[in-house]
């Protein structure tokens, strides 16, 4: 468990940077599957509470935005503290959480 949280040696800095690169396109996808989705669907298909509540308030652009640039500047941030294991496992994470589940819903149009 150490491992989630422990600052990575310099040496591994190539996984760290395909980490967060990675979790950066997966936030940019998931920003815009979840603006096609709810565009499409209605603000009632958004799982996440928070946003469905700040797009009620905000509206859809706005709220993504934010969302997603926070999302972001929390793994730059812990991209610059090396914490790579943790980028890596919330990249998976989002694969799991949002990815697959806008790409099933997507296909089945």
């Amino acid at each position: 468990m150490e491992r989630l949280y422990k600052p990575w040696d310099k040496r591994h800095r190539l996984f760290g940077d395909l980490a967060v690169l990675s979790f950066l396109l997966v936030q940019f996808l998931d920003g815009g599957f979840t603006y096609v989705g709810v565009s499409l669907w209605g603000r009632g298909i958004e799982a996440n509470p928070l946003l469905s509540s700040a797009m009620a308030y905000a509206g859809l652009g706005t709220s993504l935005a934010a969302a997603k640039l926070l999302a972001m500047s929390f793994g730059i941030m812990l991209h610059r503290f090396r914490v790579h294991t943790l980028v890596a496992l919330l990249t998976v994470f989002y694969i799991a959480a949002s990815i697959v589940p806008w790409t099933a819903l997507f296909l089945t149009i």
